[in-house]
C-alpha cells in the first residue's frame, strides 16, 4: 500500500469537496476553486471531514497512480484554502522587475526589456529596494502552474556559478565555481 495514498486528507473549514461523475474532484475554498479528473477506476470517499482515496487492485499502474492522485487532490486542499506563495530574486547589476497588472516586465541584461503575460490565476508584486536584490513574488491556488509560470520566469536568465548572477529563488543556494585564477600558480 503507497504510504502516500492511504493517507487522508483533511478537509478545513470554508472548503467544499464534490465528487462528479468520471471522478472529477472539484474542490471550493476562499481563494477560488479547482477541478481534477481522477482515473474512475479509484474510489474517492469524502466523509467526517476527511478524503479517502481507495485503490482498486494491486496492479503496478493503480499503485503508481494512488499516491500521484492523493497528493493532486491535497495540493487543491491546500491552494484554495492557504494558497502557495513563491518569492524569486534578481541577482546582478542592473537587473530590474516592475509588475502592471497581469504584465511582468523584466530587465536582465539583455538589448530589450521582456514582457510576460501572466495567467488571471496568478497575483504578482515587485518589489525593489534599495541597496537590495529586486524581488518578485507570486501567489496562485494552483500550485502546478505557479510552478511552471516560476521555472519560465528562471529560465529566462538562469543563475550562473562564478558570479551567482541570475534570477533564483528566495533562499536557494547556487553552487559556486571558483574562477581561472584560484588554479593558476
Amino acid at each position: 500500500m503507497s504510504r502516500i495514498g492511504k493517507a487522508p486528507i483533511e478537509i478545513p473549514a470554508g472548503v467544499t469537496v464534490t465528487v462528479g461523475k468520471d471522478n472529477l474532484v472539484t474542490v471550493k475554498g476562499p481563494k477560488g476553486e479547482l477541478s481534477q479528473a481522477v482515473n474512475p477506476d479509484f474510489e474517492i470517499k469524502v466523509e467526517d471531514g476527511h478524503i479517502h482515496l481507495l485503490r482498486p487492485t494491486d496492479d503496478r499502474e493503480h499503485r503508481a497512480q494512488h499516491g500521484l492522485y492523493r497528493s493532486l487532490v491535497h495540493n487543491m486542499v491546500v491552494g484554495v484554502s492557504t494558497g502557495y506563495r513563491k518569492e524569486m530574486e534578481l541577482v546582478g547589476v542592473g537587473y530590474r522587475a516592475s509588475a502592471t497588472g497581469q504584465v511582468l516586465e523584466l530587465s536582465l541584461g539583455y538589448s530589450h526589456a521582456i514582457y510576460i503575460k501572466l495567467p488571471q490565476e496568478i497575483k504578482v508584486e515587485a518589489k525593489s529596494e534599495r541597496n537590495k536584490n529586486p524581488l518578485i513574488i507570486l501567489e496562485s491556488d494552483d500550485k502546478q502552474l505557479l510552478g511552471q509560470v516560476c521555472a519560465k520566469i528562471r529560465s529566462l536568465r538562469k543563475p550562473e556559478p562564478y558570479k551567482g548572477k541570475g534570477i533564483k529563488f528566495v533562499g536557494e543556494i547556487i553552487r559556486r565555481k571558483s574562477g581561472k585564477t584560484a588554479g593558476a600558480k
